[in-house]
């Protein structure tokens, strides 16, 4: 079965690319690390928003959410039982890969980009309140949340959230198509970088005693933490591929093109 970029897809896909070169360019330039870094903050948003979002739909509470100025972060929830723990533990490296999937899905559907952008200022704007701040306020004196941490992740949200809707509403239409393509290159890129850190603290002979994601699965499982990373990969590129399909190229038949319809 041969595919074929699908011609109505061909601007979409320069966009893509694009954005695709400037963030590999940016990983070879001195210092452009803090061009990126409120990039880096929104990914984060995505990957513990993840995990709060899997929390509620499989019963467990969630006491708080924080953002720290570093780029990591982290939930504190009380998982229901063990298979909870186990999609709690996942919905991290998997959601920000799915999230960023999504996004070039609703792209090529040729969805605006606008209220794409909008959507995603409201999903960080509703993280922030309900479990930046909210959450470890109700949950003062046993979420063991620091001020600060409550602080940089009510900020952060706060900023995030006002930018985006400001991109939204005040971009161009074609820049606002390049700052969704951008967050969804981010999204995936940053979720592979990770995992690959992720890989190296859980791999053979290495020891680490950094509590991760993977820690969490081999606690509950017993299978090593970096078998679990090699799952989530292979997860990842399963849905990262399917997403490129749809987003780019169409089926050649014998008969005829069928590109996908917007």
């Amino acid at each position: 079965m041969k595919y074929k970029v699908a011609e109505d897809a061909k601007p979409q896909l320069m966009l893509l690319l694009i954005a695709t070169v400037i963030t590999i360019a940016l990983w070879f330039i001195p210092f452009a690390d803090y061009l990126v870094y409120p990039i880096r903050l929104f990914v984060t948003f995505i990957h513990e928003g993840s995990h709060a979002l899997v929390s509620l739909l499989t019963g467990s509470s969630v006491q708080g959410l924080t953002i720290s100025s570093d780029g990591s972060g982290m939930v504190y929830s009380l998982p229901s039982n063990t298979l909870s723990a186990m999609l709690i533990s996942s919905a991290g490296y998997l959601g920000t890969t799915a999230y960023g999937t999504l996004l070039l899905l609703l792209i090529r559907r040729a969805y605006s980009a606008r209220i794409v952008l909008a959507a995603s200022a409201g999903f960080v704007g509703v993280m922030t309140v309900l479990f930046g701040f909210l959450a470890p306020v109700w949950n003062v004196f046993s979420a063991q949340v620091s001020l600060g941490s409550v602080t940089f992740t009510v900020v952060s949200g706060a900023i995030l959230t006002v930018v985006l809707l400001a991109i939204a509403k005040y971009a161009s239409p074609k820049f606002a198509q390049f700052a969704l393509s951008f967050l969804a290159v981010q999204c995936l890129l940053n979720a592979f970088l990770d995992l690959k850190t992720l890989f190296f603290i859980n791999a053979p002979l290495v020891g680490s005693d950094i509590h991760t994601d993977a820690a969490n699965m081999a606690q509950a499982t017993g299978l090593p933490g970096f078998v679990w990373v090699l799952i989530w990969i292979g997860i990842s590129v399963l849905m990262i591929s399917v997403g490129l399909r749809f987003y780019a190229f169409s089926q050649k038949s014998k008969q005829q093109d069928l590109p996908f319809e917007d």
